[in-house]
């Protein structure tokens, strides 16, 4: 990959979010001394581990998504993803919870989705047939030319092979435009929206280019890593151990400075010397905080102009008995979504009527909660940037816990053992994260490709940057190649040693 010999050359990683780790293995395995520093205890960012009382939650993501993206990583370095976790195919891929009192659980199934589908709408079958067959059009044409391939430039677009593959996209227009070509009933519609919220978007303002989401879904299926998505993370940290990368944590960075060749990471005790730096913390935070004012290439009114995706109310619940009504993924949603994204990007305000995700690993792992007890994860998408006082908290807890008992039956409020919540203030402390925003940078139409933050800063020689605020985006598998155009934009560099052209 790198078509480089790296000497001695030292790299400091900031921060050990997935992004990071996939950066680290890809220099360690180009030869390059390589070091990842993480403010927490954990590596991960915010793939982190919460563990009492023999429960063990998931604290970030949860849906293993994607698969054909880890084994691409993994191959990579003639590795698969099963030499370090086994996969679970999820049957239903989630259930559906609508609070009209309707459910319907969705699977990889397209005949009986077909026919579910019907109920709703008479042609939703042959629609759901279309509209899947133009998702995977768009997922094998952008996953080839527009993800795994970097074009961090406009001009990166401006050639044939770029031209000719386009035309097959449909990158202009919202996803609710898109998706009412197929559907008209809301709910159907939802089921087809619904990973927008992996996303960091709504209907309104995500790119139709985003249809790709249901090949996703029910092309490739949704999985279950055993131990969680936390044990990929160990994956990742085992690899890059295996490529010599060393890791340490509870190193909070409070300053970089220097040059390519002579940089200097500092934190409140001690400075660390690279040649090179790659930052995985939040883009916002290393530009306005760890850097000089000279060193920065963004100001502040451009980070204030961004629209960030939502933050989250998190409330990990360790529950007696089992949780009989839900899957191991469900999702409970009003008949229509549109006033809770309206809270989320336009007047921001705990939504009054929220959709909401249930994750209940406990369904498929044994050994995330003790004998005879669930774990479950809640997580409510809020605006970034709420108060979130512990007086809102308790209140909103209450809500969302009578909200779960009246649309999905199982009343969990005398059965908690183990409680803990989580929402902005915690991102922002725990992750340095802009608005307590739980992702990063949304992806609307102004903010996708050569429109999102480079990993290559333009100001600071030597300076580089991974993670979801750059390309491809949000999301686990997205952070995975991020690392890899990343760690492709170093060697670039190195391969060239010339002033960068950006």
């Amino acid at each position: 990959m790198s078509g480089l010999t790296s000497g001695d050359r030292s790299v400091c990683v900031v921060g050990g979010g997935v992004g990071g780790l996939a950066t680290a293995c890809y220099l360690a395995d180009a030869g390059f001394d390589v070091t990842v520093v993480e403010k927490n205890d954990q590596l991960g960012g915010r793939a982190s581990r919460l563990e009492r009382d023999g429960f063990r939650f998931d604290m970030g993501p949860s849906w293993y998504l994607m698969p054909d993206v880890f084994e691409r990583f993994f191959a990579h370095f003639d590795r698969a993803p099963t030499d370090y976790y086994e996969l679970t195919h999820l049957d239903p891929h989630y259930r559906i919870y609508w609070k009209d009192g309707d459910s319907l659980d969705v699977t990889g199934d397209l005949t009986d989705m077909g026919a579910a589908l019907e109920r709703y709408e008479p042609g939703a079958g042959d629609a759901l047939e279309r509209y899947l067959e133009t998702a995977a059009e768009t997922y094998d044409i952008g996953m080839e030319h527009f993800v795994y391939t970097d074009r961090p430039r406009f001009r990166d677009y401006v050639d044939l092979d770029v031209i000719r593959n386009a035309s097959g996209l449909s990158l202009l227009g919202s996803m609710q435009d898109h998706v009412e070509q197929y559907f008209d009933h809301p709910k159907l519609q939802q089921v087809v929206q619904y990973s927008l919220v992996f996303l960091g978007g709504s209907p309104t303002n995500t790119p139709a280019l985003y249809n790709l989401m249901s090949h996703v879904d029910f092309g490739l299926g949704v999985h279950y890593p055993s131990g969680g998505m936390g044990a990929v993370v160990d994956a990742l940290v085992a690899l890059g151990r295996e490529l010599g990368v060393d890791y340490r944590t509870g190193f909070e960075v409070t300053a970089i400075d220097g040059e390519r060749g002579a940089f200097a990471v500092h934190n409140r005790r001690e400075t660390i010397g690279a040649d090179i730096v790659v930052s995985d913390a939040d883009y916002a935070h290393t530009e306005g905080t760890l850097l000089s004012i000279d060193d920065r290439q963004y100001d502040a009114e451009y980070w204030h102009d961004r629209t960030y995706a939502p933050s989250a109310f998190l409330c990990y619940l360790g529950v007696e008995g089992d949780l009989e009504g839900l899957a191991h993924h469900t999702l409970v949603l009003p008949t229509s979504w549109d006033d809770h994204f309206e809270q989320i990007f336009d007047r921001p305000s705990w939504p009054d009527d929220p959709a909401y995700y249930l994750c209940a690993p406990s369904k498929t792992d044994a050994t995330v909660a003790p004998d005879g007890h669930s774990n479950l994860f809640v997580l409510v998408p809020i605006a970034p940037g709420l108060p979130d006082g512990p007086d809102v908290r308790e209140r909103y807890r209450d809500q969302i816990l009578a909200d779960v008992a009246a649309n999905t039956g199982e009343d969990l409020r005398d059965r908690i053992v183990v409680e803990e919540t989580f929402s902005v203030s915690d991102f922002a402390a725990r992750y340095n994260s802009r608005n307590g925003t739980a992702l990063g940078l949304a992806h609307t139409l102004r903010q996708t490709g050569p429109l999102r933050p480079g990993h290559r800063s333009s100001e600071l020689d030597g300076l580089y940057f991974t993670g979801s605020y750059t390309t491809p985006g949000i999301g686990v598998p997205m952070c995975l190649i991020s690392g890899e155009h990343a760690a492709e934009t170093v060697f670039e560099d190195e391969r060239t040693r010339t002033p960068r052209q950006v």
